[in-house]
């Protein structure tokens, strides 16, 4: 079941984000970073502060049966000055144990959906240009690289813009 997020969930949330990044950015990202800098109690408050400030809107994958997240994302319209009219994937993590069990798929399809109802005609991801796990799912879900580029500043990683049509 996807729904919104609360606060109560971002302790979960932070714990899906920094599980997810040591997994899927091991060979990105530094050790150093993934296993010191990056933690829960980091996260945690940045993700209360989302939530509670609604600065993006945030939603959770939570287990019909044991009531347990396992998947979360942060949607909303695209800052990019070209893509005002398109819908943002700002970010999406699922936890690492419950990897290629679908729920990945259903969080973006929820997205595009919600992109939608909003009207949207196009649907925009940017995805770190190493992160091959990435860049095969969207792929597989027909999104194309559209030529846009930039630094993603909390990394210095260079993210790739993938786009899709909402047809």
């Amino acid at each position: 079941m996807i729904r919104e997020a609360t606060v109560n969930d971002s302790e979960r949330i932070a714990e899906i984000e920094v599980e997810s990044s040591r997994f899927a950015y091991k060979s990105i990202l530094s050790e150093d970073y993934l296993n010191n800098d990056l933690s829960v109690e980091k996260r945690t408050p940045v993700y209360n502060y989302w939530i509670s400030e609604k600065k993006f809107d945030l939603y959770v994958f939570e287990d019909p049966d044991t009531g347990k997240i396992n998947g979360m994302m942060g949607i909303g319209m695209c800052g990019d000055e070209d893509k005002k009219e398109a819908f943002e994937l700002h970010f999406i993590y699922v936890d690492p144990e419950h990897l290629r069990k679908g729920i990945g798929f259903e969080l973006l399809e929820f997205f595009e959906n919600k992109g939608r109802e909003k009207g949207c005609g196009e649907f925009v991801i940017w995805v770190l240009e190493e992160n091959g796990i990435g860049i095969n799912f969207y792929t597989k879900n027909n999104y194309s690289p559209d030529g846009g580029e930039k630094i993603f500043k909390r990394w210095n990683k260079r993210e790739i813009r993938y786009v899709k049509s909402a047809e």
